[in-house]
């Protein structure tokens, strides 16, 4: 390379790196009055979490004193964060110079749009505010949906989901119209539950001494409900046992615990008095083919 082309090619150089900071030179401005929005966009947003976080604690604290069901309170605040994370959003944008105008036309233009691919999220948030309005569930209840037989205690409803707890410690979370849609149980929407036993004898056992047995356990037993009814008959005749049936009142709370040691008392006691609990069984007769 000659030097007239070393020399044509520095002045390029130059003229390029000049022009590269010309051009800097006229943005500068505009770097600088986009950087100071970004600071401002930046301290909006944690001014806006700080009094969001302050809101909800101040609603929160209200509804407790106002006595509000549970999940009516957690709607609420599962509501009121979502609007207004949404309200600080849109508050940003506008400081970048989005025309509030264009944005409001965007959204009703878009609406059915969004509407059919959210109705889904539309439908669960209306199954939401049915399960609010109508309760046949509270926080706290035990409910089995009968569709999937998922079951728990609730622990929150909110605007989408409702979440149970299972007597695993295991955690389901449930969309509200799926709940509002289909049929479910409220195990413990009532204070006293029904315990209901199927005890089988065998055909040889003293079925009378059997009753006797099984009355003087639940005698002996204080979380029965003794102001209600107490029923101990004979259930079934089976292919291979006298099937007795008990039929008790207890306080919900008390349901599973009495249950148990009600199955293991009895078992204990008829065991104690040589009455027999048998097993599936089948007698085969057989005639001599030969003579």
């Amino acid at each position: 390379m000659d030097t007239t082309e070393m020399t044509e090619a520095t002045q390029e150089t130059v003229q390029e790196i000049n022009a590269f900071m010309q051009q800097i030179q006229n943005s500068k401005e505009s770097l600088i009055t986009f950087g100071f929005k970004v600071i401002l966009a930046i301290i909006i947003f944690l001014i806006g979490r700080f009094l969001i976080k302050w809101t909800r604690k101040l609603v929160r604290t209200a509804l407790n004193r106002s006595s509000v069901d549970t999940g009516a309170a957690q709607f609420i605040d599962s509501f009121l964060k979502f609007s207004m994370y949404a309200i600080l959003i849109f508050t940003i944008a506008t400081k970048f110079g989005v025309d509030t105008a264009s944005v409001a036309a965007l959204i009703a233009s878009a609406g059915v749009a969004v509407g059919l691919a959210l109705q889904g999220s539309l439908s669960n948030f209306a199954g939401g505010m049915l399960i609010l309005l109508l309760k046949p569930f509270v926080v706290g209840d035990y409910i089995i949906e009968d569709n999937h037989k998922n079951e728990g205690t609730v622990k929150e409803i909110q605007m989408f989901y409702t979440k149970l707890t299972t007597i695993d410690n295991k955690t389901i979370i449930i969309p509200n119209a799926m709940l509002t849609n289909n049929s479910l149980t409220n195990v413990t929407a009532k204070d006293e539950r029904r315990v209901d036993l199927k005890i089988s004898i065998s055909y040889d056992s003293d079925l009378r001494k059997a009753k006797q047995v099984i009355r003087h356990v639940l005698d002996e037993e204080p979380r029965i409900n003794t102001e209600d009814e107490v029923l101990i008959f004979v259930d079934d005749l089976a292919d291979s046992a006298v099937v007795i049936g008990v039929r008790a009142w207890v306080k919900t709370e008390d349901y599973w615990e009495t249950r148990w040691q009600l199955l293991e008392d009895i078992k204990l006691a008829l065991n104690d008095e040589d009455i027999e609990i048998p097993y599936p069984q089948l007698t085969v007769h057989t005639k001599n083919a030969y003579r």
